[in-house]
């Protein structure tokens, strides 16, 4: 009985075994297919192999000649795909990343910058360019960006270099028409509407066969533009973007109200600096390119003398091209982002969102990039790629990360700004050189003040100072409870110059300042928010002119959005100085700017309103 026993017991697993063999086979001889669950793509086993991808390369031909050749322009592209869409004839949907970068650049060295020590409203003195930037990468990889991430999970992933960049014919324009052509010619070709060709100049042709027509795109910073750009085009196709930190507006990345201002961490660059910075294209073509974009159209445009909006500031603002955009939208930016500031991701949602588009917003407390978590992506991808009725377009609108957590978990709202934020105005009462207060309630008539404008004193320091003359500061009362912030604060300004112009700095912070032993404390862990202006575009951005000194001007404009938890114990301040020593140009010390106190306020986004701050104070 114990031998058949141990007989039956063999039998059956060699069954078992057979079994296991069989269905193994028949499974590798299924055709592999994306995979599906709890609404997001998952990583399929036959498609994540590197060694069974396939890698091209390729150009595709655009509808434009940017770079004076008489020809059209045809953009380098490269592809990477599993194998099964050519042995198997598998469709799939692409995520795209088209970009300036992928080449190589010329570097952030502050010699290739304009030079910010001039007077306002004086010529500045023309600033060196950087040497040939000598393209780098080896094909038929452009970039590997993207790839592990998505291939797996059953998409194709593209790359693009932009106008005038890597093997890409053309120039760049940094915003301008081609920049948006570009993709919405590779998008094209994807959905079987341009041509492609092996070669740069040849005419052997290749076509996207192993594509669904649908294409998503997503990348950070000038990346994360660039999806914006083609949207705007309307091309069909295009079903779904995730920019992340995009430049929305060129104006508001190198301006603000009217004042010249340099992005965080790169002080006196310009369109024409950002220009020289990416041209990595052709050696042969670079010539025309400076002559008429760089040292023509930028140098005439960018105008920075005034700082005024001009047409060719206006030409290079996205929210001025979204009226055939409808590709789907996911925008992702940090509050803290002081390179590209956060205004840029809201002026779009918001517009987008007045559009009927279906979009979200995520917003992080961190600074430059940060995309949203990869099972936010993926859902967006999976609902307009592949069709997927996951109820992503149902999800929360606004999805933020609060201070005390990590990116993967953000906080959802029903909207941002947050819906019951309401708008607080509060006013100024005297205490200068030291601190005056920021109070609800206006009171009597209040005397000037007026600070002495000084670049070398950083915004920390004089944030941090019990008394000096180069700021006014005014504090709220400590709050006994936190207050939360959701919004864009605007500060009506009633002032005088004692000079034809002047930089104007506005600065809410958190009060007292951080001075942790255990880390180097940081302007973002007090920083609320900031906003820059110049009066003499009180009128109108497009019209400066000349102040009168020691007359007294009335502007208005917004500060950037925030979203912030102001713990208890802290004291909101407000902080007016006048040149910004990391972001504005830096006159001589000297020029006096004069505040009457009667004249200025401020509104602050409260969630709850005056109720909930009278409640936080009392």
């Amino acid at each position: 009985m114990k031998i058949i026993k141990k007989l039956s017991l063999s039998v059956v697993c060699l069954v078992l075994v057979q079994l296991w063999v069989v269905d193994s086979r028949a499974q590798q001889n299924e055709p592999a297919k994306p995979f599906f669950k709890d609404g997001e793509a998952q990583i399929v086993k036959a498609f994540e192999d590197p060694d069974y991808w396939i890698r091209e390369d390729l150009w595709v031909e655009t509808e434009f000649d940017s770079d004076g050749d008489g020809l059209l322009d045809r953009m380098h592209v490269d592809v990477t795909r599993p194998r099964q869409t050519e042995s198997e004839g598998l469709k799939l949907p692409v995520i795209y990343n088209s970009s300036p970068y992928f080449a190589g650049v010329a570097g952030n060295n502050p010699e290739f910058f304009w030079d910010v020590k001039q007077e306002l409203g004086e010529k500045p003195k023309q600033h060196v360019h950087p040497p040939e930037i000598q393209r780098r990468g080896e094909r038929p990889i452009i970039s590997k960006a993207q790839i592990k991430t998505w291939v797996p999970r059953g998409f194709v992933v593209v790359h693009s270099s932009s106008p005038g960049t890597g093997l890409s014919d053309g120039s760049p324009t940094v915003g301008g028409d081609n920049e948006s052509l570009a993709p919405k010619a590779v998008i094209d070709w994807l959905c079987g509407r341009a041509k492609g060709y092996k070669t740069r100049r040849g005419n052997e042709e290749v076509e996207a066969y192993w594509c669904t027509g649908k294409v998503g795109m997503t990348g950070t910073s000038y990346e994360g533009t660039l999806p914006l750009a083609a949207a705007t085009t309307g091309v069909e196709g295009l079903e779904a973007i995730i920019p992340i930190a995009p430049n929305t507006s060129y104006y508001h990345y190198y301006r603000s109200n009217g004042l010249v201002r340099s992005p965080g961490g790169y002080l006196g660059e310009d369109v024409d600096v950002l220009f020289d910075f990416i041209h990595s294209g052709d050696l042969d073509k670079r010539a025309y390119a400076r002559e008429h974009i760089r040292d023509d159209e930028m140098k005439n445009g960018q105008d920075r003398v005034t700082g005024d909006y001009n047409d060719f500031w206006a030409g290079r603002d996205y929210l001025n091209d979204m009226e055939p955009m409808k590709a789907a939208m996911l925008m992702s930016h940090g509050f803290n982002d002081w390179n590209v500031v956060p205004e840029h991701s809201l002026r779009i949602y918001e517009a987008a969102k007045a559009k009927g588009i279906p979009c979200q917003i995520y917003y992080h407390q961190d600074g430059h990039g940060g995309p949203p978590p990869l099972s936010m992506m993926n859902r967006w991808f999976t609902r307009y790629l592949f069709g997927i009725e996951n109820g992503v377009e149902n999800d929360p609108k606004a999805w933020i990360v609060r201070e005390d957590a990590d990116h993967d978990h953000p906080t959802s709202y029903a909207d941002y700004p947050n819906p019951d934020a309401k708008p607080v105005t509060f006013f100024l009462a005297s205490g200068a050189p030291e601190k005056g207060a920021l109070v609800i309630e206006k009171p009597t008539k209040q005397p000037e003040e007026t600070l002495v404008d000084n670049y070398s004193f950083s915004s920390e320091a004089l944030a941090q100072a019990e008394i000096t003359g180069h700021r006014l500061i005014y504090v709220s009362p400590e709050l006994k409870e936190d207050l939360h912030i959701s919004g864009k604060p605007k500060i009506t300004i009633k002032a005088a110059s004692n000079k034809p112009a002047v930089n104007l700095s506005v600065y809410l912070v958190s009060l007292p300042w951080n001075n942790s032993q255990w880390r180097r404390p940081k302007i973002t862990d007090n920083l609320i928010t900031r906003g820059w202006a110049d009066l003499q575009n009180y009128k109108s951005l497009r019209e400066s002119e000349p102040l009168k000194p020691g007359k007294f001007y009335e502007m208005t404009f917004e500060l950037q959005p925030d979203d912030q938890v102001i713990k208890a114990g802290q004291q909101i301040g407000l902080m007016i100085i006048s040149s910004d020593k990391d972001f504005t140009l830096h006159p001589k010390p000297g020029t006096e700017l004069t505040v009457d106190l009667n004249g200025t306020s401020i509104e602050i986004p409260v969630v709850g309103g005056a109720e909930a701050y009278n409640k936080a104070i009392q």
